[in-house]
């Protein structure tokens, strides 16, 4: 898979600026905080609740992309003296700072998770708090939901505990450092063991039919000013990094169905026909795909780097769409409780500082780890928070997807005309000669149409560039 990065330079950079400033006003987003959100973020910042437990003693380290400082996780890795494994996680204790029915739980409740756009972020909260006073940054005490999870030697979870406590991160630590540590052996635990238990929980989610999909992605990325695009195939601490944060998504889940109370992070489970029509898919891309082997183990038999797994890989996003949030209460489980690429209950509780549910779905786990009723603030607030998460998720899509198109039509503005090297990732169902390709180089996927004959997924295609004017219009190719 191709990984050189392509900036967008000159006229276009400014024909960019521009469009991105129309985009938030189309789009209506959150401009700046109102004073009075401000204010009471800053009064917040200099006097939050803090509990009375201190765990500042626990070397925890933070992983997030470079330059990132809304850090939501940090982590302590450690073997347990009986055999198995202790993992400590620290999730930045939101409400230690949000007064609910106030200023900024109000703005928090309009806004429901920060957004990334190539020309900075849409946060939730204000920086004071998310980049400052509430973040897991190293070097500072903040208030926390430390969880405590016990494992076994096979990576099973044996003990679930979460409390209120002190912390204080030790290292900031990003992906590519963190890969090139494990990979020539000079990380040392606990670093090491983020490898360690993360294969083993890889195993456990293969063995529950759980799915992980590696999907080459498509990213934004700025450097000195500039924006570009580049591919990027997930790393093997991405996804044992991931591996931490889902265990804890399920411990939470467990802990809320037990109690009789929560939030889930559901998915239902895909039609027949869906996966038929990824099989057609497999034949089409020459994937092997006996009937004895499953879904989920063949996607973990795929490589990412290869441009027909990765076609495929791409199409089997597919099969993701309709997650939602689940409410429940007074012990009726729902139906279905599953998150089905999970392949088990599952929420999300791990980045308060961005989404709004996790402030809710944390609090819910402390209370059962308490055994008390939940706070009455948090039970209020449920019933509407599945209707107000698919708004903001419907929202985060469309920006991501705008602001792509949007780089893509200013990287390419100057060349309509060229021809270039790509290859089919989609085919339309109703009319075969229409699709998307994915071009070699630079990095951009876009809508191909008005050839003469049906495209065939994961072929070979030269295509040229038709129109591309951000803003405006977006990048269109035709088979060359």
């Amino acid at each position: 898979m191709p990984r050189r990065q392509t900036r967008v330079t000159g006229a276009a950079e400014a024909s960019l600026a521009a469009a991105l400033h129309a985009l938030r006003t189309r789009l209506d987003l959150p401009g700046a905080f109102p004073p009075a959100v401000l204010a009471e973020a800053e009064a917040a910042a200099a006097s939050p609740r803090l509990p009375e437990r201190d765990e500042t003693g626990i070397p925890l380290f933070t992983i997030d992309p470079p330059g990132s400082t809304d850090l939501d996780q940090a982590m302590h890795l450690g073997r347990r003296p009986g055999g198995g494994y202790r993992v400590h996680y620290a999730i930045a204790d939101v409400a230690a700072f949000v007064t609910p029915g106030g200023a900024v739980d109000d703005e928090a409740h309009r806004r429901v998770q920060t957004l990334y756009l190539p020309d900075g972020r849409v946060p939730l909260h204000p920086p004071v708090l998310s980049e400052g006073a509430a973040s897991l940054t190293p070097g500072r005490t903040a208030p926390a939901l430390l969880w405590r999870l016990d494992l076994d030697a096979d990576g099973r979870r044996t003990a679930t505990d979460v409390r209120r406590a002190l912390v204080r991160s030790t290292a900031r630590l990003d992906y590519e450092g963190v890969q090139l540590r494990l990979d020539t052996d000079t990380a040392g635990e606990p670093l090491a063991l983020l490898r360690e238990i993360g294969t083993l929980r890889e195993r456990l989610e293969a063995e529950r039919g759980g799915i992980s999909l590696n999907v080459p992605e498509q990213d934004v990325v700025e450097r000195d000013g500039r924006y570009g695009l580049e591919y990027r195939a997930p790393r093997p601490a991405d996804s044992w990094n991931a591996q931490i944060s889902l265990l804890t998504g399920m411990a939470a889940a467990d802990l809320m169905t037990a109690s009789g109370t929560g939030v889930l992070r559901t998915l239902p489970t895909a039609p027949d026909g869906a996966v038929a029509r990824l099989r057609r898919s497999a034949k089409a891309l020459r994937i092997d795909w006996p009937h004895h082997v499953s879904y989920a183990a063949l996607l973990r038999s795929l490589d990412p780097h290869d441009t027909r797994h990765a076609a495929f890989l791409q199409d089997c996003t597919t099969l993701l769409r309709g997650a939602g949030y689940t409410v429940f209460t007074g012990g009726d489980t729902p139906v279905p409780a599953v998150h089905a690429a999970v392949a088990a209950p599952y929420t999300h509780c791990t980045a308060p500082l961005r989404r709004l549910v996790d402030r809710y779905a944390g609090e819910l786990c402390v209370a059962a780890v308490a055994g008390r009723e939940p706070p009455e603030w948090v039970r209020e607030a449920l019933p509407a928070l599945p209707r107000r998460m698919a708004e903001g998720s419907r929202r985060a899509g469309a920006v991501e997807r705008e602001c792509v198109d949007l780089v893509e039509a200013a990287l390419l503005k100057d060349r309509v005309g060229d021809v270039f090297e790509a290859y089919v990732v989609d085919v339309h169902d109703r009319d075969p000669a229409v699709g998307t390709v994915h071009l070699e180089e630079p990095a951009v996927v876009a809508r191909v149409e008005g050839g003469t004959r049906p495209l065939a997924l994961g072929e070979r295609l030269r295509v040229r560039l038709t129109r591309a004017d951000p803003g405006r219009e977006k990048a269109l190719f035709a088979p060359a």
